[in-house]
């Protein structure tokens, strides 16, 4: 055996199948991310006509041509689902072409791209001033070595049992969390809800003798993070103390339109930086991981901005906090919600190992099948 090269341009072929008829709408439209995948689409499609849009159909591959503030990496995406969907027309629809499915399959194909190595090379050859563009032209001018297609189709094969398995899991995943919002929903139409200012209180305890170095700041994904590198570890005698099951809170609503907030779950305190909001709840009344699930709803990042005041900056002090409603049912029924959302946000977890599994497997595939070609 040995491998066959080729010209990118000699496999693939452009389509340019409009939805001039309008069969498909405003739920179609997709977008390409940074990871390969389609999306519904960010963009504002209000008083765009969709016309213009192309159609990619099942078995076609669709990229950004820009390739600016992307993340190094390129967006493209291959449409592997049953039916077809819209993306804007400034976005690069193709497919393999008819008489060269007999040398490359359009999901080693994907695989291929599916590379940081090929991120590398499109970031490297893109061209423009304040834009950078990778075009048409430049993706068919990619050289590429191709085994037989048995070989390619056995790890074509591998890489499917994976995304198969990764997305029974995800759906399993929705199923859990439509469980979950069930209940919580239940929760809040069966019972009243109280403010819960009686059961929390504000803390100001300062790191003034700096014994607590374990700086760190909050994330829009309601979750602490690694404090940014401009913090001066030398200066953190203002800093506010996290006791653990304490939570923590930025004021500022209209930096993130959400509102930054932890629990500190890990069994040693923290320290914020002094502009943050620390609060403890009275453990009683109100179990600690209950709360975060509310204060973890977009609902409540919603009703976080719209009582949200100020001028150049708007703020959700912790009075406002107090003002916020609840139901709070027995403790030992809000550590039984709990722990189901605790179980969901593991599994959440595992799916996202899962993904980032599959698309690190999508270079040593492609290796692999050139090792066996050769």
């Amino acid at each position: 055996m040995a491998l066959t090269k080729y010209r990118l341009g000699d496999l693939i072929e452009l389509c340019e199948t409009t939805n001039e008829g309008l069969s498909f709408g405003a739920d179609d439209v997709r977008g390409v991310n940074n990871q390969k995948k389609l999306m519904p689409t960010k963009a504002d499609i209000h008083g765009r006509d969709l016309a213009k849009f192309q159609i990619v159909h099942p078995g076609e591959f669709v990229f950004n041509h820009r390739t600016s503030r992307n993340g190094s990496k390129f967006s493209i995406a291959y449409n592997d689902d049953e039916k077809p969907v819209i993306c804007t027309e400034d976005y690069v629809v193709f497919k393999v072409k008819e008489e060269a499915k007999h040398d490359i399959l359009a999901d080693w194909l994907y695989m291929f791209f599916n590379r940081t190595e090929f991120d590398r090379y499109v970031i490297t050859n893109s061209w423009g001033s304040s834009t950078e563009f990778y075009n048409w032209e430049d993706l068919c001018a990619v050289e590429l070595n191709l085994p037989f297609l048995p070989i390619q189709q056995k790890y074509v094969d591998i890489y499917s049992a994976m995304v198969a398995n990764q997305q029974s899991y995800d759906r399993g995943l929705a199923d859990l969390k439509l469980v979950c919002d069930g209940y919580i929903e239940d929760l809040r139409r069966q019972m009243p809800c109280e403010k819960i200012g009686p059961y929390i209180k504000s803390r100001n305890i300062r790191n003034i003798n700096k014994s607590n170095g374990r700086v760190v700041g909050l994330s829009t994904k309601k979750e602490f993070r690694e404090a940014q590198s401009r913090v001066n570890r030398d200066e953190l005698g203002n800093y506010k103390i996290v006791e653990a099951d304490e939570f923590a809170f930025v004021p500022t609503t209209d930096t993130w339109k959400v509102l930054a907030f932890a629990l500190n779950k890990y069994s040693h305190a923290v320290v914020v930086s002094p502009i943050y909001e620390v609060f403890a709840v009275n453990r009683t009344a109100i179990f600690p991981e209950y709360l975060a699930i509310w204060l973890s709803r977009k609902e409540f990042d919603r009703y976080a901005r719209f009582n949200s005041w100020g001028s150049a900056r708007e703020n959700f002090s912790f009075e406002e906090m107090c003002n916020v409603e609840i139901p709070i049912p027995d403790i030992k029924i809000q550590k039984s919600i709990a722990e189901i959302f605790a179980v969901y946000n593991e599994r959440k977890s595992i799916n996202e190992r899962l993904k980032a599994q599959i698309k690190d497997i999508c270079p040593i595939l492609i290796k692999g099948s050139l090792e066996e070609g050769k």
